[in-house]
């Protein structure tokens, strides 16, 4: 039965009210959706590091669990320090001119790195908590990467200085008696074991152990470089490249055993660094590549840490 004339005419009223609510109503749903789409998109596109601007390398580890490593948020590469959030981040280094590499002795004391302030590498020490930096090289060649041995009596360093490519030289820790370990190939990236007795380095696009008692060499991976040793010397942690983009890899320090640990959702994963507690493993994303590494720090380098327990990853770079 049709309905009344009234109710028709009241019907007839609601319903363009009707439909006006219900459009305001999937607008606003719409704008929400829109919103929360477009949220997401950018908590991922910053997680990772695609749409960030940081410029970090050179991870390494300071007194205190704190990290130490290079950034040029501010138009050139200086040394910083942070804890493993990103938190408390406090300069180092702020003069003109670039620095990277960073190591602190191991009584942390001291730290060494590399420094180009007149257009030339050289490696200075620093006493922590001054800004008196003294050259430890002085040489018309690059001079990168250095690190102690474990008395802290002399660094280990990579210099092109007598070939086109680099090879890898002792020095004692004030400068004194230079001392080539390597001759031929490019050599380079070094650190000492915990014993004092080897030089875990990268040669020729793999990674190797070195005696200095003989200065032998014995290959542990390939497709590797940026090795690390964990404290106890029993493992190793590395870059490799050989699954088609770089991950970080870890094995036993015979180069056996070798599993993946770290692959990032974009980019590749490069230079590992252990704590010294044996806890993390602090390491940069380069989203873009390795290939886009400039010669001072990555073009986009976001610092990480892993948590091997738990296999947690926290982003340090702000």
């Amino acid at each position: 039965m049709a309905a009344p004339p009234q109710e028709r005419r009241r019907q007839d009223r609601s319903s363009p009210f009707r439909s006006h609510y219900e459009r305001i109503i999937l607008l606003v749903v719409g704008v929400a959706a829109f919103v929360g789409a477009v949220t997401a998109v950018w908590w991922l596109w910053t997680q990772s590091g695609l749409g960030s601007s940081v410029h970090d390398s050179a991870p390494n580890w300071a007194p205190g669990g704190r990290l130490i490593f290079a950034s040029d948020q501010n138009g050139q590469s200086d040394l910083v320090q942070a804890d493993l959030v990103g938190g408390h981040r406090t300069p180092v280094t702020t003069r003109a001119g670039d620095e990277g590499g960073p190591a602190y002795s191991p009584d942390g004391r001291w730290i060494a790195f590399w420094g180009s302030w007149d257009g030339n590498s050289e490696i200075y020490v620093r006493e922590a908590g001054t800004e008196t930096d003294r050259p430890l090289s002085r040489h018309p060649s690059i001079d990168r990467s250095p690190t102690w041995s474990r008395d802290g009596r002399q660094i280990v360093f990579m210099s092109d200085r007598d070939n086109k490519s680099f090879d890898l030289y002792r020095m004692d820790a004030d400068g004194s008696n230079v001392e080539r370990l390597t001759n031929g190939g490019s050599n380079g990236f070094p650190e000492y074991s915990p014993d004092g007795g080897q030089i875990l380095m990268h040669k020729d696009g793999d990674l190797y152990i070195m005696s200095l008692v003989n200065l032998g060499l014995r290959r542990v991976a390939t497709n590797g470089m940026h090795g690390t040793w964990s404290p106890d010397g029993h493992l190793i942690a590395f870059m490799s490249w050989r699954n088609g983009r770089s991950e970080i890899f870890t094995a036993k320090s015979d180069g056996s055993e070798p599993q993946v640990v770290v692959t990032m959702p974009t980019g590749d994963a490069v230079d590992p660094r252990w704590s010294p507690d044996g806890k993390y493993i602090a390491f940069v994303n380069v989203p873009n590549g390795v290939a886009r590494i400039s010669p001072v720090v990555a073009a986009l380098g976001i610092v990480y840490v892993l948590e091997l327990d738990s296999g947690r990853i926290t982003r340090v770079s702000k």
